[in-house]
């Protein structure tokens, strides 16, 4: 699957606030690697109340590293989504270890 990248600290505006990749990082598993995007979200444009939380996002494994650009010059990368269970759980954990986030999230 081809992963576009995002802009890192470029803040996307939501309905509720805005959110933010802050660092892309590859992380070495069983002889492969998976890509995560570190971000947060900050609420504070809602009627509820206020809040943030760090995250990681996971595109998945890598398969080719920035194989190309789209027409804005941003990088594609081709990636692997990681269905597993058991595999999202140990690559939870690991990122857990590396990072002061709440949340890991997988694609698709």
């Amino acid at each position: 699957m081809e992963y576009l990248h995002p802009r890192l600290n470029d803040p996307v505006t939501a309905i509720g606030g805005h959110y933010v990749f802050v660092k892309e990082e590859r992380l070495p598993f069983r002889g492969r690697e998976v890509l995560y995007l570190v971000g947060y979200a900050v609420i504070d444009t809602s009627c509820c109340g206020v809040g943030g939380y760090g995250y990681a996002l996971v595109p998945g494994f890598v398969v080719e590293w920035k194989a190309r650009t789209d027409e804005q010059g941003r990088p594609i990368s081709r990636v692997e989504p990681i269905g597993d269970e058991a595999t999202r759980r140990e690559v939870a954990r690991l990122i857990r270890q590396q990072e002061p986030i709440h949340q890991v999230t997988f694609d698709v």
